[in-house]
């Protein structure tokens, strides 16, 4: 169920940089996300507030708009600090916006498995990521002049394929290696694979990534949003690392 308007679209000669977003100042940048206006009228619901006023559950820690900011470098992180076309060329997957897609949105997944070990705070930035990854991805179609029609149907089929891809991945991670490598064919390689030691790869691409980030300090990712990834190929790609302190200002900006 790939999406229609991506299949003979090549990526090599793109700009890898977050297409659009980077130029737009942040308050113009969170107006134009799609559901922002929405998803800021949201309110705590009844039981939350009740549970929140007995001191249950306490504000944020940090200001909404940083952990916005925070969301948008971490989604950064996931375009701009992956090599594309590694994969491509490693994993003999062809260079068009749908495998790019494919490759942004697991390296998104990841960020959302340890974002939501942060509770509130990590869930609102979930949130963010994933506003900025669909917004990238519509600058980057309007970019290669794909007709809007075709726009909105691959759209629709990404979106199909990002809700499934997470509960394939979450599934994968929570189980044996065999869960995670057929969720990797069905949502990466999209059933189509011509070498199994390309699975193997990236089952042991996943793990490690997944370890990696879960060393990040709490406080340093959520006023930062700044994770780096682990080489695709590395000598011993089962040892333990652990993060760098990054560094940042008072404002954690």
């Amino acid at each position: 169920m790939g999406p229609t308007a991506a299949a003979v679209v090549r990526l090599s000669g793109m700009r890898r940089s977050l297409t659009g977003l980077a130029t737009y100042p942040w308050s113009s940048l969170f107006d134009k996300l799609p559901g922002f206006k929405r998803m800021e009228t949201n309110k705590l619901g009844v039981f939350a507030r009740i549970i929140e006023a007995f001191g249950v559950i306490g504000p944020m820690r940090h200001s909404k708009w940083k952990l916005r900011i925070a969301a948008l470098r971490m989604y950064t992180c996931c375009v701009e600090d992956v090599v594309f076309e590694q994969f491509v060329k490693q994993c003999q997957l062809p260079d068009t916006l749908s495998t790019w897609f494919l490759v942004t949105q697991l390296h998104v997944w990841m960020c959302l498995v340890r974002m939501k070990q942060e509770g509130r705070e990590g869930n609102y930035m979930c949130k963010y990521i994933v506003y900025a990854m669909w917004e990238d991805l519509q600058q980057r179609s309007a970019m290669m002049k794909i007709d809007q029609l075709k726009i909105k149907q691959s759209m629709k089929a990404m979106t199909e394929m990002f809700y499934a891809s997470l509960f394939g991945y979450d599934e994968g991670i929570l189980s044996d290696d065999h869960i995670l490598l057929a969720a990797l064919w069905r949502h990466l390689f999209s059933f189509n694979l011509t070498d199994p030691r390309h699975l193997e790869l990236m089952v042991e691409y996943v793990r490690k990534q997944v370890q990696y980030l879960d060393s990040f300090n709490s406080e340093d990712l959520l006023l930062t949003g700044t994770v780096r990834w682990r080489p695709l190929h590395e000598k011993n790609p089962q040892s333990v690392l652990k993060a760098d302190l990054p560094a940042y200002n008072d404002a954690g900006l």
